[in-house]
């Protein structure tokens, strides 16, 4: 009995000591405040659950900068809009870089080169050019308008037929892969009258791109424990040899395509003009850089779009006024014998405040992706070190009750008057800074188009009395726990319109 009271005693001995080294330590040093409870390798202990809503108390405890031992992983979480200005503006280039040494960088991110997980530097600059001028510029974007246009028809046409009970998200899924394929290959995979064997695999492998980014990997933060991880490691390393599998046979079909010369060259498919930087610079342009920039294309945008359309509509759902202010406004403008276009999108304002709410409410990730800083720098007046990993908890930020008034409630008419959706560093679902999303304004068109269309096209209800349920899956990424499920059928004003689009 003493013995084990005397071996106890040195443990509790042991373990003060080791936390008051580590907080001693860190006052030194002028590091932000942190939890007092560190224990040995693993770091501090969150054990709540969404875990940005843990990170908005734990700021509300130890301030807007505050230090975490994430695992071996020293970390800073912000969560003010003056200290993610000081992060992306001030020390913009100091937080640059990407974390190394985990399983989806390695995997997903072609071992840190694409275009999300390559580190600051010249490949990554280059990588950036392509997508803001080669393949997501206005002038592009403007180019490939038709065929947005036509694929939101087409889902018009699939979901108009009769009143039914439709799960939203599948049929979000498609129309927006049908665009973002179109748009890079110049092919539709997706739809009720073809399923080809490729189009499921293809929608299988996003879908699995998805996934694998939100798999639990200890490693990633405890180096030493990264025997744990070898399920995980398995999946990513099946899903990469099917991912890319699929990205060669796509490129195969397409390398040695030309287009006609007199079609218009900002309207060409955009792997087109990835096989003319190879056939420039082959040694550059290794397959593997084309591969990565399309699967960043197609992965973002779709996850993007999708879940902020299904959040919208569920809101929109659950407060059926905004729904018929909306409406209104869209009927007033554009009227019952035209569907809503583009160009239209700059004198519907209410839509772009529903966008906008939404995205405040449901940014499609509750963090930025993650930032390492390449070297020591100040935030908020304390000592940032060398190798910090960055994490810019947005969705606190955009739902804290002294930046918004009433953050929860869904209130579109706040962004009345607002230009854009970027207030400051007050809102920022895309980032800000040198790595801000380039397909911002793909995500933007396609958003507002999909909901705009289908709000003129469609009467939209719940399937019985009961709200939607709201509840989040506990993910990376913010998803709906239960899909939104809705009862459809074509709105008696558009009929004639939709008549047409049957023949």
């Amino acid at each position: 009995m003493l013995t084990a009271m005397y071996f106890f005693g040195h443990i509790l001995i042991l373990v003060g000591t080791y936390l008051c080294t580590v907080y001693i330590w860190g006052k030194l040093q002028k590091r932000p405040p942190s939890p007092f409870l560190c224990f040995p390798l693993i770091g501090h202990v969150v054990d709540k659950h969404p875990i940005a809503e843990a990170y908005a108390e734990l700021a509300n405890r130890y301030g807007p900068v505050f230090f975490l031992w994430s695992g071996s992983r020293p970390t800073i979480v912000v969560s003010s809009p003056k200290a993610a200005e000081e992060c992306l503006s001030d020390n913009d280039v100091v937080f640059c870089n990407r974390i190394k040494g985990t399983l989806v960088g390695k995997y997903r991110g072609y071992d840190y080169t694409s275009l999300n997980f390559a580190p600051y530097g010249p490949h990554w600059r280059n990588l950036r050019k392509i997508a803001t001028v080669e393949i997501l510029s206005t002038r592009r974007l403007l180019s490939l308008a038709a065929i947005r246009a036509d694929e939101l028809r087409l889902l018009i046409k699939r979901l108009s037929g009769s009143s039914r009970v439709v799960e939203m998200r599948p049929q979000i899924l498609d129309a927006t892969l049908n665009i973002m394929t179109r748009m890079i290959f110049s092919e539709a995979y997706y739809g009720l009258e073809a399923c080809s064997e490729k189009a499921r695999r293809l929608r299988e492998m996003v879908v699995e791109s998805i996934a694998v980014a939100n798999l639990p990997c200890v490693g990633d933060f405890v180096p030493c424990l990264r025997w744990l991880d070898r399920s995980a490691e398995m999946r990513f390393k099946e899903y990469t040899e099917k991912r890319d599998r699929i990205m060669m046979e796509l490129f195969e079909e397409h390398r040695g395509k030309r287009i006609h010369p007199n079609q218009d060259l900002m309207g060409k498919p955009m792997i087109q003009s990835l096989l003319e930087l190879q056939e420039s610079d082959p040694v550059y342009y290794k397959d593997q850089v084309l591969h990565s920039l399309v699967l960043d294309l197609l992965i973002g945008s779709t996850e993007t779009s999708i879940s902020t359309i299904e959040w919208a509509l569920s809101l929109l759902l659950n407060h059926p006024e905004v729904l018929k202010k909306v409406r209104t406004e869209i009927d007033n403008y554009v009227g019952y014998s035209r569907l809503l276009e583009e160009p239209d999108l700059n004198q519907l304002p209410y839509l772009r405040c529903i966008i906008n709410e939404t995205l405040r409410m449901y940014p499609p990730l509750p963090f930025l992706f993650p930032h390492e800083s390449s070297k020591d720098c100040l935030v908020g007046g304390y000592h940032i070190r060398n190798g910090t990993f960055l994490i810019i908890n947005i969705h606190a930020i955009q739902n804290d009750p002294k930046i918004w008034e009433s953050p929860r409630s869904f209130r579109p008419e706040r962004f009345e008057g607002v230009e854009g959706h970027k207030i400051g560093y007050k809102m920022m679902p895309f980032g800000s800074g040198r790595r801000s999303c380039p397909g911002e304004g793909l995500a933007i068109r396609v958003m507002g188009m999909m909901l705009g269309t289908l709000i003129q096209c469609l009467d939209i209800e719940r399937v019985d009395d009961k709200l939607v349920n709201m509840a989040q899956l506990e993910s990376f990424n913010i998803q709906m726990a239960e899909p939104l499920t809705a009862r459809i059928q074509p709105r008696h004003f558009m009929i004639n319109v939709l008549q047409k689009l049957g023949e």
